[in-house]
Parts: structure tokens; C-alpha cells; sequence
């Protein structure tokens, strides 16, 4: 029996026509939560890192920590894994978008309604006001253009390119919506064949390439037919022969890989640089400083140690960024304009008391370092600063993360 994949927008009786659907056929329901908990488990990541994946805010340590990529490859493979069983599947939700090589049992569908349609359902079936309607729809759809494109290129969510059928919900309705689908997976055209079979299986391979490759620190593109292994470099590399060097010899020696082809993506010529995440190293430190240039220069000069940072210049926006995106060390300044370093550590060791924080001040009194070590700081250091020496703390108080 064929694969079903359903993406729609937010109140579009989507749940309705996949409920249909799960009482009339034999499929097994798999949903975004489904495959969170199954990448999350492959990739020895937490659900809550791997569900980041879908959210249209990129973390301002992702540039460093690869986070997202990391989740991606990981789900990819979860919904690889899946099709491989060779049950039915409906699959709906986000994660149907990962499906990056083509396999002719699956059928795509789109299922999205007008907006007035929509928050029309809203109040009926949510109790919601107009406003509130509106508000979470259009919250939704940025989450599903981003989420598109980031995964297929495509600005547009609902374009017909990406499925082998779009419904418009509001002018068939559920029960013919469902009619029409199941009209459709019984068409030849979707019919599991030995050449979609051996698809799901290139599918597979091209997943697993490309977590390995994402467990040593790379992102690339990878596509796999008949074993051939294609990567796709989409950023500027300083040095291509020995990255080449480095993808073939994670690629090569993987089970059921025949060849590797290494290319250059679309992207390529863009303006932006490579770099492989080398996991021994920190990659989510947070600098604090309302001394710009200061922290700017002192970003960069890290950066030229392998040791990516993120900037903030105020006490309150450092307090925000450990709400959102919990960096695990951060090298902070005391004496600033409104919440004060002593109170951000404070602060910190109080409601994530994981985060390592190391001072660097140029203004510290004596009781200043003692009230911050006995705060729980990891270190106290003053201005002006050997690169290396505040190096070799970061690193030591990352291994204290990590270890613990």
C-alpha cells in the first residue's frame, strides 16, 4: 500500500479528514511529536532541541552549534527509518516536508482553506475571537514559510510544485476531501513498485550519510541512487581538497555506499564560509559586555581560536537570551547600565544553575571576585585579558558542562 503525506495550514480540518482517513484504511499515523522523540533518541539530543528544528527563530548560537542542521539530519532519518519498515504510513505534520528525494508510493498532499474560512473553523471549533484567530494563523504560516523554505527552498508553502495534490478544504469539505485522496492511492501512478521500493532505500542511505556526516561536524547536502552518493558543498570552503578528503573518508567505508561524488550546491557562491563544528569545542558562549568594541574585537579574536560567541551589551538582553536559547558558558562583565553582572549571576545560577559563567572585569574590587565565586562563578578574571589564558577557561568550563 502506498504512503500518505498530509501538510496543511492551521485550522483547515486537516484533523478531521486525517481522522477520516485513519478509520477508513490501515495506515499508521506518524505526527511531528512521533519522529521528535525518535531523532531526539537517535541523535542523543533532547526533544525540546530537536522540536527548535521547526520554530522560524534560528538561535544566535546556531551559526556555531549547528543545532538545527544537527536536528534536521537526525528527523530526516527518523522519517527515513520509517518508510523503511514498509507499513502504510500517513505521516502528517512538518516533518513531511523531508522527504528530499523523490519515491513515486508516496503521495503528497496539501490541504489549506481561505482565510475567512479559516477563522470561521477557528471560532467554531476553538472558541477563539477573530483577533485571536488571526493572530495564531498568521503566527502558523510563518512558521510554515520559514519551515519550507529553509527544507525545500520554496518561498511559498502551498505551491502545487511540492505536492501531487492541493485540496482547498473550504470548497470540498471533509468528506469529499477524503474521497478524492483515497480515489488517489489507489491510482497505478502511486503503486509501490521494486523501483520506489529501492527509492525509500536510497532515501535511507542519503539519511544516514548525511547524520554522519553531521556527527563529525559537517553540513552538506547528500542525495543517494543505486548507492552513488552525491554531497553538495553549499558554502565557500578556504581549503575544498581537504574538506573532499574529509567527507569521503566518513562517506566511503558506510555500509551500502558504492561511490562518493563530492559538488558544489546552488549556494555555493554565496556569501558565506564553511565551517565543520568540532564538538570538543564550545559552541554556545555568550558574551556580555556594554563595551562594544570591546566585545566585538574580543569575538574575534575567539573566532580565530575555533571558539564561536554571541553578543549582548546589557544585562537585561543577556537575562533574555538565557531564557530563549540557555548558552551553556557565558564570560560576563560587571559593571554595566541597569541589571549589573553580580545580578545577572545572580540570576542565572539561581534558575539554570548549568550554565558555567566566567567574570572578566575591569573594575573588580576584591570583594567583587569573592561575593562572585561564592555566587557560583567559574572563574574571575580581570581586564586586560590574555586571549589565551581566557581560552583555556572557556574550554575548561565547557568540559565542566559537559561532564556533568
Amino acid at each position: 500500500m502506498s504512503d500518505l503525506f498530509i501538510f496543511s495550514g492551521l485550522f483547515c480540518q486537516a484533523d478531521a479528514i486525517v481522522k477520516r482517513l485513519m478509520d477508513d484504511t490501515d495506515f499508521k499515523l506518524v505526527t511531528d511529536e512521533d519522529l521528535v522523540a525518535q531523532a531526539a533518541s537517535l541523535g542523543g539530543m533532547s526533544e525540546k532541541a530537536v522540536a527548535k528544528a521547526f520554530s522560524p527563530k534560528t538561535s544566535i548560537f546556531n551559526k556555531f552549534s549547528h543545532e538545527k542542521e544537527r536536528a534536521v539530519s537526525w528527523l530526516r532519518l527518523a522519517l527515513a527509518n520509517r518508510l523503511a519498515e514498509g507499513q502504510a504510513l500517513l505521516v502528517s505534520g512538518m516533518v513531511t516536508q523531508l522527504l528530499s528525494q523523490e519515491i513515486s508510493h508516496v503521495l503528497k498532499v496539501c490541504i489549506i482553506d481561505d482565510l475567512q474560512k479559516r477563522l470561521a473553523t477557528a471560532r467554531n471549533e476553538s472558541g477563539l475571537s477573530e483577533g485571536e484567530a488571526e493572530k495564531e494563523i498568521q503566527q502558523s504560516d510563518e512558521e510554515n514559510t520559514v519551515w519550507v523554505r529553509e527544507v525545500t527552498g520554496n518561498n511559498d508553502p502551498w505551491a502545487s510544485s511540492l505536492y501531487d495534490m492541493v485540496i482547498p478544504a473550504d470548497k470540498t469539505g471533509v468528506d469529499e476531501s477524503v474521497a478524492l485522496i483515497k480515489e488517489q492511492l489507489v491510482n497505478s501512478a502511486v503503486e509501490v513498485t521494486e523501483e520506489s521500493k529501492q527509492a525509500v532505500q536510497d532515501f535511507l542511505l542519503a539519511a544516514k550519510v548525511e547524520t554522519a556526516l553531521v556527527a563529525k561536524g559537517h553540513n552538506v547536502l547528500v542525495s543517494a541512487e543505486g548507492g552513488k552518493v552525491t554531497l553538495a558543498i553549499n558554502k565557500k570552503v578556504l581549503m575544498v581538497e581537504r574538506l573532499e578528503k574529509d567527507l569521503r573518508e566518513i562517506a566511503e567505508p558506510m555500509e551500502g555506499v558504492k561511490s562518493v561524488d563530492v559538488t558544489f550546491g546552488k549556494e555555493y557562491y554565496e556569501a558565506d564560509i564553511y565551517r565543520r563544528m568540532d564538538f570538543e569545542l564550545p559552541s554556545r558562549v555568550l558574551l556580555v559586555d556594554d563595551e562594544r568594541e570591546f566585545v566585538k574585537t574580543l569575538s574575534e579574536r575567539l573566532l580565530l581560536r575555533d571558539l564561536g560567541s554571541a553578543v549582548v551589551y546589557d544585562g537585561e538582553s543577556a537575562l533574555d537570551v538565557v531564557q530563549e536559547d540557555e548558552p551553556e558558558v557565558m564570560i560576563l562583565d560587571l559593571k554595566m547600565p541597569g541589571i549589573d553582572g553580580i545580578e545577572v549571576l545572580r540570576r542565572v545560577k539561581s534558575n539554570r544553575p548549568g550554565i558555567e559563567v566566567i567574570i572578566l572585569t575591569g573594575h573588580g574590587s576584591e570583594d567583587d571576585r569573592k561575593t562572585c565565586m561564592d555566587l557560583g562563578a567559574f572563574a574571575y578574571l580581570n581586564k586586560p585579558v590574555d586571549i589565551d589564558v581566557l581560552s583555556q577557561t572557556l574550554k575548561d568550563a565547557y568540559a565542566k558542562v559537559r561532564n556533568s
